[in-house]
């Protein structure tokens, strides 16, 4: 009997001291969503901008046709730069997106490189039958972004340079309204006729024209340095605000579970206590029976 209290009374400690440890991941990947979507929302005006400059300048100035086609029709190599994650608890958050890239550049003919962000990321995709190429450590912090942003550039403009890629390709996990995330994937580079046709075709804000001052195409390429950049900041402050959103979803059944487990080992310990006491009771009544039956 005392044995399997005993028992009982560590396993609710073992629980409690779990459901302490979930409460505060909870409360970290709460507080790390709030600036992963702050985050996201500035960036969102800062996009806008940089789009609105590019307007500008691609109709003041004419522009080569880039060389390039759509990714699914792409004879070149092709990176694919996988945001995923670097920690666990996050659900199915690098297995859905796993599966989301093999079944989207398993229908795009041409060779590809995939670059992954994120060590769970790099295991999972390297367990298929793509070809792995540059790894990279995800940021832990809004800070850590951009160091990470100009590394991917660098690598991605050596390469260019040297002929070895044609195209660039960015998947990540984007927050979504009823799913928490899906996976999504941006065409970053060539900036070809295509993407020059669809900028020019927005309608500028106002009535007032605008004008590139200076050399236009000094400007415009300015512009397309913060394009890219943006770009990639904003995939990767997606994917951590989903990844965090995943891991908050997941302490949130967690705790959950917890809960429905402390109160079957409260449950069962108090009966099994009960029935101690009761069995301890009947030894004293049937003990003063007795000899008050002698």
């Amino acid at each position: 009997m005392s044995d399997t209290t005993a028992s009982l009374s560590r396993k609710l400690g073992t629980a409690g001291e779990l459901q302490s440890v979930v409460r505060t991941m909870k409360a970290v990947a709460a507080s790390s969503i709030g600036q992963y979507e702050a985050a996201v929302r500035a960036l969102e005006d800062y996009y806008r901008t940089v789009q609105l400059g590019l307007v500008a300048c691609l109709r003041q100035i004419e522009l080569p046709p880039a060389a390039g086609q759509a990714p699914h029709e792409a004879t070149g190599v092709i990176a694919a730069v996988v945001f995923g994650s670097d920690q666990g608890l996050v659900g199915q958050f690098n297995d859905v997106m796993t599966q989301f890239v093999v079944k989207t550049l398993g229908d795009w003919p041409a060779q590809k490189s995939v670059w992954t962000v994120g060590e769970r990321i790099g295991s999972r995709l390297a367990e298929t039958d793509l070809a792995l190429g540059k790894s990279f450590t995800l940021p832990g912090s809004i800070g850590a972004i951009t160091p990470l942003v100009g590394q991917i550039l660098a690598e991605i403009e050596s390469l260019r340079e040297s002929g070895d890629i044609a195209q660039v390709v960015v998947f990540h996990n984007s927050p979504h309204i009823g799913a928490i995330y899906s996976p999504v994937y941006q065409r970053l580079l060539p900036l070809d006729h295509a993407w020059q046709r669809e900028l020019t075709a927005q309608a500028w804000p106002t009535h007032q024209l605008p004008e590139v001052m200076n050399s236009g195409a000094v400007t415009m390429l300015a512009f397309v340095r913060e394009y890219l950049f943006v770009s990639l900041f904003k995939a990767c402050a997606e994917s951590l605000a989903s990844e965090n959103a995943s891991r908050l979803a997941a302490m949130q059944r967690a705790e959950k579970n917890i809960d429905e487990l402390l109160e079957d080992l409260n449950r069962s310990f108090h009966r099994l206590r009960q029935s101690g006491i009761d069995e301890e009771l009947f030894d004293v009544i049937s003990g003063f029976e007795a000899l008050k039956a002698d």
